[in-house]
């Protein structure tokens, strides 16, 4: 296929795909907009400006997420408007195959998948994130899970600076936020050996996390089999967590970019929380480029079909049928992945490879016989 003709089509299919994905970004911002409304009728500080405020940051997170519907929608919508203008047969007709007709667009879905995930993730977790502190401030009237009075929390970390191999389990009672600092109070941390033995357990009165340590303040270390060791006033506790972290680890997995999640989630590991949320939307972010490609082949499956043999609206109802279950079906393998019964790398994957291959089995069909 000439240059001229993949870039004329390629035109056509992103500027299609493009205000579909603006019209539907609108459409559930307005819906978002009605809810936050809703929810704000309690809470009279939450002005229309911070309500309008937070509505446009999600619109970035929305737009990510709607991403391959309007690559559908989009695709469906112009290679059904260049089969109407009978461009397709004259495309056709110069001795073109579908499969080299659609290379450009498909290629070009592709791109939008990559440049959404790997340029798009990090605007909109930002937004995202700065929308949730804005409803957290303003709504929910909470700073986080763990700002909660009587709240208590447990971390897992490396120990190494006390045992090379070691690592140290943390229990506090009472956690909570004062002056920007993590404070947690009758503090019990548990030092392990390699082999998960222990080789200590240290009692405080309360512990504070500052940038590279813990201190605990009137804090005994106890060892098996002896007694408790003296007071001790300050006993600083190395740690690569902070405040941020530990306010992520319980935040949604949306908050951060794909460039983050590698990183945040060896640290969750380490500090003993569960990394199946954030492993799970890792993945589902590498995958979007593919589900894109599928969502072009599926939309060209569906639309290409000659006005001249009719049932065009049929084949038409039955590719945004296709594309919605394949939808549930990417939602089904994500409740399954977040509970732990499938792989995170099969739950976000296997949607989308199963709708190329059947995309791929329905085009080899119509063009082929």
């Amino acid at each position: 296929m000439s240059g001229t003709l993949a870039i004329y089509i390629t035109r056509r299919f992103a500027l299609e795909v493009m205000g579909m994905l603006a019209a539907l970004s609108v459409l559930f911002a307005l819906f978002d907009f009605i809810e936050l409304l809703r929810r704000a009728t309690s809470h009279p500080e939450a002005t229309l400006g911070i309500l309008t405020k937070i509505t446009v940051l999600h619109i970035p997170w929305t737009a990510l997420q709607l991403l391959p519907f309007a690559v559908l929608l989009g695709g469906i919508s112009c290679f059904w408007r260049l089969n109407r203008s009978s461009e397709l047969v004259v495309i056709r007709a110069t001795g073109l195959s579908a499969w080299q007709f659609l290379a450009a667009p498909v290629a070009a879905a592709v791109v939008m998948g990559a440049v959404a995930t790997f340029a798009g993730s990090p605007i909109s977790s930002a937004c995202y994130n700065l929308a949730e502190r804005l409803d957290n401030h303003y709504i929910r009237d909470t700073q986080g899970p763990i700002s909660l009075d009587g709240g208590e929390i447990w971390l897992r970390q490396d120990d190494n600076g006390f045992l090379p191999g070691g690592s140290a389990i943390l229990h506090g009672h009472q956690v909570g936020l004062i002056d920007g600092r993590l404070v947690a109070g009758s503090v019990s941390l548990f030092r392990l050996d390699a082999q998960d033995r222990l080789i200590e357990r240290v009692e405080a009165a309360n512990s504070v996390l500052y940038s590279g340590y813990w201190d605990f303040v009137k804090a005994r270390e106890i060892k098996p089999d002896q007694l408790p060791g003296p007071l001790i006033v300050h006993l600083p506790v190395r740690t690569d967590l902070t405040l941020a972290r530990v306010q992520q680890s319980f935040a949604s997995p949306d908050t951060l970019s794909v460039w983050a999640l590698p990183g945040f989630i060896r640290l969750m590991e380490r500090a003993g929380f569960s990394s199946v949320r954030h492993r799970l939307h890792f993945q589902t972010l590498l995958a979007l480029p593919l589900l894109a490609g599928t969502m072009a082949l599926v939309a060209a499956g569906f639309s290409m079909r000659p006005t001249r043999r009719g049932g065009v609206a049929r084949m038409l109802s039955g590719g945004v049928a296709a594309g919605f279950a394949l939808f549930a079906f990417s939602k089904f393998a994500a409740e399954f992945g977040s509970s732990g019964a499938l792989p995170a790398l099969l739950a976000a994957w296997a949607p989308a490879a199963a709708g190329m291959l059947l995309a791929v089995t329905l085009l080899l069909h119509l063009e082929d016989g």
